[in-house]
């Protein structure tokens, strides 16, 4: 299924920069063709200063060759051998009122037949509008719900736990999905475990474009924009520090301008910052935790 997996996830590539040119309505994705020494590339499109995404990526490759000894001992795999290939995205807006996100959807061989899936979706707002948080997990509800009754569930726990910043005891923002090494079994096969990831993906456009539309025309001031800058501090932290697929991708000599996409063009730390409980900046601190029920009734 390797070359049917790759350019279905090439096609998603396009299709995503497309919808998000149309949500910004002025800016336009760059794109960087790119070789990795070893074996394969891929594409990088980033979006710089547009009337709602101060910058965003939607980056697509597929690698192959072989693994270093330590990310290949890291993913217990007897074999080194190994090819990949997915997309990922981060979108950084421009109002402080308009969230985060990430989203990614990949696929990996390695060298003795083993093949997997992963990926997920999560949202990290600035300001949390519980409506619209309410609304981005029920849509990824309703998306597991076609698989298993015990998808959203089971994912929604995994991406809190992973998205989750120790040395702050905060999650990253408000959580969603994640997945990892989605094997075939005896009940599902590879093409089932390919749909739920294609179906995902397909999620993440209408879902994210209607909070955005929501919420890009709205007012905001220098203390709003610079309590943006803070939480964009942590999302730094969380890549540089905590995530998984940050650290793969440098060890295995992945192309250092795609991997570090992720961060923001500004970014903010304050010594001791602590906003008021009764602030909307507290409030929204408040929902940066574990286990919250997002999709039963409030």
């Amino acid at each position: 299924m390797r070359d049917t997996i790759q350019k279905w996830f090439k096609s998603f590539q396009e299709r995503l920069c497309a919808d998000l040119e149309n949500c910004d309505g002025v800016a336009r994705f760059r794109e960087d063709h790119w070789d990795r020494p070893g074996g394969g590339g891929g594409a990088a499109r980033v979006i710089q200063d547009g009337a709602v995404f101060e910058k965003g990526g939607v980056n697509f490759s597929a690698v192959e060759g072989v693994l270093p000894e330590k990310a290949a001992a890291a993913l217990h795999l007897p074999d080194p051998h190994f090819f990949a290939t997915g997309v990922s995205v981060v979108i950084h807006p421009a109002n402080p009122h308009v969230p985060i996100t990430h989203m990614n959807v990949r696929y990996f061989e390695a060298g003795n037949g083993e093949a997997w899936f992963g990926g997920g979706i999560d949202l990290t707002p600035i300001y949390v509008n519980k409506d619209q948080v309410r609304f981005f997990h029920q849509q990824l509800k309703n998306t597991c719900d076609r698989f298993h009754p015990e998808y959203y569930a089971q994912f929604k726990r995994w991406a809190d736990d992973y998205f989750y910043i120790p040395h702050r005891d905060e999650t990253r923002g408000v959580g969603g999905i994640f997945f990892d090494r989605l094997t075939p079994t005896e009940e599902i096969s590879l093409e089932e475990r390919f749909a739920f990831v294609q179906a995902v993906a397909d999620t993440f456009s209408p879902t994210y474009t209607t909070i955005v539309n929501q919420n890009k025309d709205l007012e905001f001031s220098g203390h709003e924009k610079e309590w943006q800058l803070i939480r964009r501090g942590r999302y730094v932290e969380f890549n540089l520090v905590n995530d998984r697929g940050t650290k793969f991708g440098l060890e295995t000599n992945g192309r250092t301008e795609s991997i570090l996409m992720s961060l923001p063009p500004l970014a903010s730390w304050h010594y001791s910052h602590a906003p008021a409980p009764d602030s909307p900046e507290g409030e929204a601190l408040a929902c940066f935790r574990k286990g919250i029920d997002w999709v039963s009734p409030a």
